[in-house]
């Protein structure tokens, strides 16, 4: 099914759900062509804080609701996510110049987080008994409350997905949400909260403020009680920091230079296939993204010409339909760092095996997706992450020399392994130091995985979304423990000498009887 660029009248209705009463706005264009997408109204800091207001408003409310209540609500946003996935899909094509399949990654990513913190959160967060130190005589239980005001900030590259696996999550705990989202993914960003508003979400619960960063969304930090970032390691550092000084919790995506190992056991054209698409999807526009491959030297050279073929054969195109295979890049900004990085590496003795130049006969954003060997540890796209569809090929000669090259890097945020044994594959997985280990995948597997915990080690990141551990960051644990009057603990030095050899006596039947 064929979409389109959104009409002005689903963009005046978006927008005004904005948190904004300032005068200003920004132009925001279209990747694919360069155009004028719409005018985006910018907010203010007393925007934010006004916004922030109305959302502890609502949030004395719904902290107070069932589980069954937030469970109805999400569940009905799913179904509703799927029912409009056109046009949440001519959102983020509009808006990030994604194929139409990579938008559907969104959608579908969207869709699953809020099936599963539905029918998740009460086993999650609701009270708990735990075992107390004299069985019988103490009681103990864990009951979890929300932290108050969620601050959420997100980047223009997954503006669904990102947004859905923060915010949800911290609704379905029982939180408020006051998002500050990139001006560049601001329109899918609120297609998604009216999804949410219309499966009966209070209005002013989630609120969405938009601007420049240092402005705004310092002013959410400082507003929250717990602040999420997703985006640079420089920018999160200077977030992780701000939220620190005032003992704030922060969880933050960062960073990545993802690498893939490919193994000398490999069904050659099937892994040159899968990786691909670990490389060139979204346009390497993701922090998962492959950006590094080491191939093991006996299947090298046979890799190497199959992964360029295929990366050459890929079309390219601005369609608003399943025809294509890669988009465009988002921005401006991104092209020229690519183009830097390509012509860098060329200029100091990379070979190009595919790609590397643009392609202003598609759109002004287009580059075409790019294979180099011969990278050298003086190149920009080395070390740097590129964040674009530029790859580096290393034949290396063991498995060893394969982890020590993927571990080198001062990011740890997903990795690859290609192989045909995966009981291999999973020995040398456990020797990288990433949050996310893909076996026979690129990043889908474990992205996908939105029961399982997500998040870098290293400078990629600081906590976890997704699972368990993504819905844990967003509540407070509090201990509520009693006597039963069965026995009454000893106060008196008296006291103490009668109980002692007593406890001494259980401490050692626990322990005998293999007890907590």
């Amino acid at each position: 099914m064929s979409g389109a660029f959104p009409q002005a009248s689903q963009i005046e209705e978006l927008t005004s759900g904005l948190a904004s009463s300032f005068k200003k706005s920004t132009v925001v264009s279209a990747p694919f062509t360069g155009a004028k997408l719409h005018d985006l109204p910018l907010s203010s800091a007393q925007d934010v804080e006004e916004a922030a207001s109305r959302a502890r408003m609502a949030q004395l409310v719904w902290q107070n609701s069932s589980f069954s209540t937030r469970k109805k609500i999400l569940l009905k946003a799913h179904d509703l996510i799927l029912k409009r996935r056109e046009e949440l899909l001519d959102f983020v094509q509009s808006e990030t110049g994604k194929t139409r399949g990579q938008a559907f990654e969104e959608v579908f990513q969207s869709a699953s987080v809020a099936r599963y913190y539905a029918l998740t959160t009460r086993r999650v967060l609701g009270s708990h008994f735990r075992r107390s130190a004299i069985p019988t005589v103490l009681r103990a239980r864990v009951n979890y409350q929300p932290k108050g005001l969620i601050g959420v900030v997100t980047p223009w590259n997954y503006p669904l997905s990102l947004a859905a696996m923060d915010v949800i999550p911290a609704l379905a705990a029982g939180n408020a949400v006051l998002q500050k989202a990139d001006n560049q993914g601001a329109l899918s960003v609120l297609a998604l909260r009216k999804t949410l508003l219309d499966a009966g979400l209070p209005e002013h619960l989630w609120e969405i403020v938009t601007g420049d960063g240092a402005e705004v969304g310092n002013a959410v930090n400082d507003a929250a009680n717990y602040i999420c970032f997703t985006g640079s390691t420089a920018t999160g550092t200077a977030v992780g920091i701000r939220a620190a000084t005032a003992l704030r919790g922060a969880s933050l995506e960062l960073g990545g230079k993802n690498p893939l190992i490919v193994l000398d056991d490999v069904n050659v054209k099937k892994a040159a296939h899968s990786a691909v698409y670990a490389c060139f999807s979204s346009m390497g526009q993701l922090c998962v993204s492959i950006e590094r491959i080491y191939v093991l030297r006996p299947v090298a050279e046979e890799f190497s010409a199959e992964f360029a073929k295929l990366t050459s054969e890929l079309r390219q195109g601005a369609q608003f339909d399943y025809s294509t295979d890669v988009g465009s890049l988002t921005l401006p900004s991104q092209l020229k760092r690519v183009q830097e990085h390509v012509d860098d590496a060329i200029r100091k003795g990379a070979t190009l095996l595919a790609g590397g130049k643009p392609r202003p006969d598609l759109g002004p954003l287009f580059f075409e997706p790019t294979v180099l060997t011969g990278v050298s540890s003086n190149m920009a796209c080395s070390g740097n992450e590129t964040f674009g569809p530029v790859v580096a090929i290393t034949a290396v000669d063991s498995v060893e020399e394969a982890v020590i090259a993927a571990n080198d890097s001062e990011f740890g945020l997903n990795a690859s392994i290609f192989s045909g044994s995966v009981s291999r594959a999973r020995r040398i997985a456990s020797m990288l130091r990433t949050g996310s280990v893909n076996i026979n995948e690129g990043y889908r597997a474990s992205f996908s995985t939105v029961s399982a915990p997500m998040g870098g080690m290293k400078a990629s990141g600081l906590g976890k979304r997704n699972g368990p551990e993504g819905l844990l960051r967003f509540a407070d644990s509090q201990t509520i423990a009693n006597s039963t009057g069965l026995l009454t603990l000893p106060s008196t030095g008296k006291e103490w000498s009668k109980l002692s050899g007593l406890m001494v006596l259980l401490l050692r039947s626990l322990r005998f009887l293999h007890r907590k």
